[in-house]
């Protein structure tokens, strides 16, 4: 019973120790130019690119396709590509 217990302590110590907060994981945020206008992306470490998201965008773009663009950008630096990525255009309304 008492080995239990420590167990259980020992891994809650160890789960409190390790750091699943984005923000202590963000870089410097970047500007991708698309042909709407600049999407200011906030890029995580190479190996977290699933939390990259925009915290700025063109008035006409929605949250959804500037978030995305963030995604490819953050997948771009993963891959160590050295040019920024040509930006998709947003799709016109039907």
């Amino acid at each position: 019973m008492y080995g239990k217990l420590v167990m259980t302590a020992s891994a809650v110590v160890f789960v409190a120790a390790c750091s699943v907060d984005p923000r202590d994981y963000e870089t410097t945020p970047v500007v991708v130019e698309t042909a709407a206008g600049p999407v200011t992306c906030q890029l995580y470490t190479k190996e977290r690119v699933i939390w990259d998201r925009a915290i700025a965008r063109p008035n006409n773009m929605d949250v959804k396709t500037a978030d995305n663009i963030c995604l490819q950008e953050g997948q771009r630096e993963k891959s160590g590509a050295t040019t920024a990525a040509a930006a998709p255009a947003e799709e016109p309304a039907l």
